[in-house]
């Protein structure tokens, strides 16, 4: 008797469905932290092998029976790395990456945790080659996360035949979803960003019509709502790991600092220097005070001799006094401490973030001040950056440089100083008492540690590759 199709198909789907919720089911069991992420995704038959858009778990029921006949374990550990994915947020995609190395580093990451989990019902025979790849990476960036892995691909970039075999060794799940569903967080940052003719323009060169404006708001707000959810998912989980961590042991600690990477605060470093801007005058057309109803008719009225003309100055928020301590002790990296100067360089030097006359003091300083250099324009800058060297390698002690800007205060030097960065590791020792200025210490660590300041200052934490 031969069975019907729609027979054989529906059976097939109830197969795959089973040893999906298995696959659940057992890691429910093995990593009772994971549970409130393990039932966050529908399952649903799809036509992609295994994807997922955050909300859903999409599967081929064909592929899954495949994997599950091959190797039973694959089925968990394809479901657990689909969950880890979501976990970590991996399908928010800024769409300037690389998209195959964005994938690529995604994969690693979370095919690592999961070895490193060693859950036995997710071992797998390619785990030993996987671990040969990612040695010279780990030795390299530490603990593995998406991003440092995403950043070491790049400064390592792949050969033709690595970018066909690694993926191959890695891949668990489809990732399109992810960069379909970015276009719309895309699309909706450009309706907020302008509605001019430049967005017009885009909208003119894109290939196909864009959604309304109302059905972008949409999709991008359930977007939001969607990552906000996640972002609850992985604190809960982050409590919950510290909860079970005698029965987790070390299993679980590359886990616990990955979260902590995910659920850390994210900084703009160009914004967070605004904080220390002043409001001061520049020479420039004040748009925004112009009356162009005037101007016009006293055009048509004089023959091209208007009743006003536009304001020559403005007032604008702008660095121009400010001070830059570098901690310059024997645990601070020499090459990061050049990382941070440039980058704050590049930052300031463009036009709306610095006045021409500036007043700029960058100290060296270990347990004593070892340098203190006053910059007054760009040209002295450029001079600092092309001559600097580090100077002192001793303990730290943070006290000397506030002592020494309370002395340039009291004597005058500084007028209206808005603040002062302090780069440093942030081992030392910190003034007791609040400063008349906003302070930031400003952190660079691979471990995703959050170090201890004073209730008064600022805490800007950076990874390594945010300094590039």
């Amino acid at each position: 008797m031969i069975v019907p199709d729609c027979v054989q198909v529906e059976k097939i789907e109830e197969l795959a469905q089973e040893v999906m919720r298995f696959s659940r089911d057992t890691l429910a069991v093995k990593l009772r932290f994971l549970n409130s992420s393990l039932s966050r995704l529908e399952l649903l038959p799809s036509t992609w092998p295994l994807a997922t858009d955050g909300t859903r778990m999409l599967y081929d029921p064909v592929y899954i029976l495949h994997c599950y006949a091959k190797e039973k374990n694959m089925a968990v550990r394809s479901y657990l790395h689909v969950v880890l994915h979501c976990i970590f947020q991996h399908f928010y995609v800024d769409l300037r990456v690389n998209q195959p190395l964005w994938s690529l580093a995604c994969d690693m990451a979370v095919e690592n945790m999961i070895t490193e989990l060693g859950v036995s019902c997710t071992q797998v025979a390619r785990e030993e080659a996987q671990q040969h790849v990612l040695l010279p990476i780990r030795q390299a960036v530490g603990q593995l996360t998406a991003e440092k892995v995403y950043h070491y691909l790049l400064r390592h970039q792949p050969g033709e035949e690595d970018m066909v075999r690694l993926p191959k060794l890695f891949w668990a799940d489809e990732h399109d979803a992810w960069y379909i569903a970015s276009v719309t967080d895309e699309w909706n940052e450009q309706g907020e960003r302008s509605s001019t003719e430049e967005a017009e323009s885009d909208k003119e060169g894109a290939v196909g019509a864009d959604p309304d404006n109302d059905a972008i708001d949409r999709m991008a707000q359930a977007r939001k709502q969607l990552k906000e959810q996640w972002e609850q998912i992985a604190q809960q989980i982050e409590i919950d790991l510290e909860t079970f961590s005698k029965s987790t042991g070390d299993r679980a600690l590359g886990l616990m600092q990955n979260l902590a990477a995910v659920n850390r605060e994210r900084y703009d470093y160009a914004a967070f220097l605004q904080k220390f801007a002043a409001l001061g005058e520049v020479m420039q057309v004040n748009d925004d005070e112009f009356d162009y109803v005037f101007y016009t008719y006293g055009l048509e009225l004089y023959k091209n001799v208007p009743l006003i003309e536009p304001l020559e100055y403005k007032d604008v928020k702008r660095i121009k006094e400010f001070v830059i301590a570098i901690d310059t002790s024997g645990s601070v990296s020499g090459e990061q401490v050049q990382c941070f100067v440039q980058k704050t360089y590049n930052i300031l030097m463009q036009q709306e973030n610095f006045f021409t006359k500036i007043n700029l003091h960058i100290m060296q300083c270990d347990a004593v001040i070892q340098e203190d250099v006053q910059i007054t324009s760009k040209e002295e800058f450029d001079r600092y950056l092309a001559t600097m060297q580090l100077k002192g390698s001793g303990g730290t002690d943070f006290r000397p440089v506030f002592r020494r800007v309370e002395e340039l205060i009291r004597e005058h030097h500084f007028t209206n100083l808005k603040g002062m960065i302090y780069f440093t590791d942030g081992q030392g020792i910190f003034p007791e008492q609040q400063p008349r200025y906003k302070t930031a210490f400003v952190f660079v660590q691979d471990d995703y540690s959050s170090p201890k300041v004073p209730a008064w200052a600022i805490k800007l934490v950076l990874q390594p590759y945010e300094l590039a």
